[in-house]
């Protein structure tokens, strides 16, 4: 063994925090850059230029600036799969969504503080839903998501999503409904955590009186 080996682990260590450092410098300051001037407008180099690298280093990180424009919003997504995963047995698919959803916006802050501040992200959230050059993604990203969202609730109620389509109809008429209320939200003029929640339960609570047959007698 030679002298330097115990440094390595300590090394390795300090080379990862660095490359996570610049990562979340990177996310933040294209957040910025996007919110103030538009996604358009910004460059990459203009980007890489804030966090005082170069291009090259940039695309070490993320191959564009969609990539990094959704940074954030993977994290986010990432804790409603995770709080799906761990809900109780005994809930119904729907409550087991709708409890995850809450929970990922009252834990927002947590999730997402130690890189971009949560006022930062709802303008970039808002940013994206009036972005005719991201909804695209934005919705090609809902699309992957319902799709991994269905798989989990065939595996949590013990179906073959591939043979029974309750889940697929659950979670497109859930997502359908997230999207409604993101589209509401981002046309009004209250861009914080507590206006988006609320209108997101406000919406879910309509899911039920949606789907009756006769709409004239559910009010």
């Amino acid at each position: 063994m030679t002298p330097s080996t115990p440094r390595e682990p300590a090394l390795c260590g300090l080379r990862a925090r660095k490359k996570q450092r610049t990562r979340d410098a990177l996310i933040r300051a294209a957040l910025e850059l996007f919110t103030a001037q538009g996604y358009e407008a910004t460059t990459v180099d203009e980007i890489a230029a804030a966090v005082d690298v170069s291009q090259r280093t940039f695309f070490r990180y993320f191959s564009n600036k969609e990539e990094v424009t959704f940074a954030v919003q993977e994290m986010v997504e990432a804790r409603f799969l995770e709080e799906l995963s761990h809900r109780p047995a005994d809930e119904s698919p729907l409550t087991a969504l709708r409890s995850s959803v809450m929970a990922a916006w009252d834990d927002i802050a947590a999730s997402i503080e130690p890189i971009v501040p949560v006022e930062l992200h709802m303008r970039a959230y808002q940013m994206i839903e009036s972005t005719p050059a991201l909804i695209a993604a934005h919705m090609r990203r809902s699309c992957e998501l319902e799709a991994e969202v269905a798989r989990l609730i065939a595996r949590r109620e013990g179906l073959d999503a591939d043979r029974d389509p309750r889940p697929r109809v659950l979670v497109g008429a859930f997502n359908g409904v997230m999207r409604a209320a993101g589209k509401a939200w981002s046309e009004g003029d209250d861009f914080t955590v507590t206006s988006i929640r609320e209108l997101t339960r406000s919406y879910l609570d309509h899911i039920g009186p949606a789907l009756d047959d006769n709409w004239r007698t559910v009010r």
